[in-house]
């Protein structure tokens, strides 16, 4: 039931990111759910393989290149899903970081409601 909820709410994050800038696009909210779904994979299976062939520069850059590999992901996923549009790797940089935060928003109200139950 919580891995269901994250997926919505990850839905939600992405649908309003969406709506907000200009160079992301979903068509709907199924789109939404499905980005959602489709990037929880990537940064399952895809993610930890490219932390691990980038780990030099990781450590060079002191982590920051990680939000690089989070704009890939957002890149590979447009690939991936007809009904999810980025323009260009500068969108997918800043729809990856503000969807982080987001999310770390959306998911950190659902830990207060827990606490309050």
């Amino acid at each position: 039931m919580n891995l269901l909820i994250r997926l919505l709410l990850n839905a939600i994050a992405v649908f309003v990111l969406a709506n907000v800038l200009g160079g992301v696009e979903v068509d709907g909210y199924v789109s939404a759910i499905i980005v959602a779904i489709v990037l929880s994979v990537l940064n399952l299976l895809v993610k930890p393989l490219l932390v691990i062939l980038t780990l030099p520069i990781t450590i060079i850059t002191l982590g920051l290149f990680l939000i690089v590999i989070n704009a890939l992901i957002i890149l590979l996923a447009d690939k991936l899903i007809d009904g999810f549009a980025v323009v260009n790797f500068w969108w997918a940089l800043l729809f990856s970081v503000l969807l982080s935060i987001l999310q770390s928003l959306l998911q950190s109200f659902m830990k207060t409601d827990k606490k309050k139950n």
